[in-house]
């Protein structure tokens, strides 16, 4: 059974349901250890050989994939660049299915797709044909040099790519253990009519605009508290320590600086904005 990440309640109105929140997914991928050639020792990420501590150069490491415990199978550089798909920079539609019939936890990361070069009419016939079908398409596609598993779907004028976890890295409900009071409950219809009139007295439109992260903006409301009273720490940033190296190591501070900035978060990866001048912010609600 999935060990609990978490343990709580549901809430609605004044009912709380007790529940433990597991995870649906799990990552399934190659897992390769750096190892000392000349000894099949294991060596750590700042290249040090983890059973003498000493330093190893660079054209001593290798990778290796544990195929039993404590034994490996050495994997050239070679045969990774024969593995890897071909980047073949298209998204390669192999199917259509019904929307609805795609679990949500086989969900992982969305993206935009927008028409280019003279795309348009292709692309909007694309989007009219899945809107009236009541279809998704299937597709594969090769991002940073792995294949993923894909759906495309209309939402309104656009068109939206998910990536989906291939249906190893997904868990199935069983390993939730339900017994037969989940499984073989009996409800009462009077209690069931009660939570559906609170469900419709507390419905709703979808209102993104009204949800925010409260944490994140008190921390910075008082950053800029702090900054309008002369708060602000001059720290002086020199050579990375050697427990330092090979680690992106980026602090507090910094994150707040580019929120200040205005440099929010996004789907997908983007390149780092290059840095600028203080400047007054005029801060937007989050």
């Amino acid at each position: 059974m999935a060990r609990a990440i978490w343990k709580g309640a549901i809430s609605f109105g004044l009912v709380h349901i007790p529940v433990a929140l597991n995870t649906a997914v799990r990552t399934e991928r190659v897992d390769f250890d750096w190892l000392d050639k000349r000894s099949m020792e294991p060596v750590g990420y700042k290249r040090v050989n983890k059973v003498t501590g000493k330093d190893i150069d660079k054209e001593n490491i290798v990778k290796g994939v544990e195929y039993e415990k404590g034994r490996y199978v050495v994997i050239s550089e070679e045969e990774i660049r024969k593995a890897r798909p071909e980047a073949t920079q298209t998204i390669d539609i192999f199917s259509f299915v019904d929307a609805g019939d795609i679990p949500l936890q086989h969900f992982d990361t969305p993206y935009y797709l927008s028409p280019d070069r003279r795309g348009g009419k292709v692309y909007a016939l694309l989007r009219e044909t899945l809107a009236s079908t009541g279809k998704v398409a299937l597709a594969t596609v090769v991002l940073h040099t792995r294949q993923h598993l894909a759906l495309l779907r209309p939402l309104e004028e656009a068109l939206v790519m998910i990536t989906l976890r291939w249906p190893e890295e997904v868990r199935g409900l069983e390993t939730l253990e339900l017994d037969s009071s989940v499984t073989e409950a009996k409800v009462d219809k009077r209690e069931l009519d009660m939570a559906k009139r609170l469900v419709e007295d507390m419905s709703g439109a979808w209102s993104p605009d009204d949800y925010h992260d409260a944490f994140r903006q008190t921390i910075l409301d008082l950053v800029e508290e702090k900054a309008s009273k002369g708060k602000i720490e001059m720290v002086e940033t020199g050579e990375a320590s050697a427990t330092e190296k090979g680690a992106d190591i980026i602090d507090l501070t910094e994150l707040l600086k580019r929120s200040l900035g205005g440099k929010g978060g996004a789907a997908g990866k983007k390149k780092p904005a290059p840095e600028k001048k203080p400047a007054k912010r005029t801060r937007k609600a989050s």
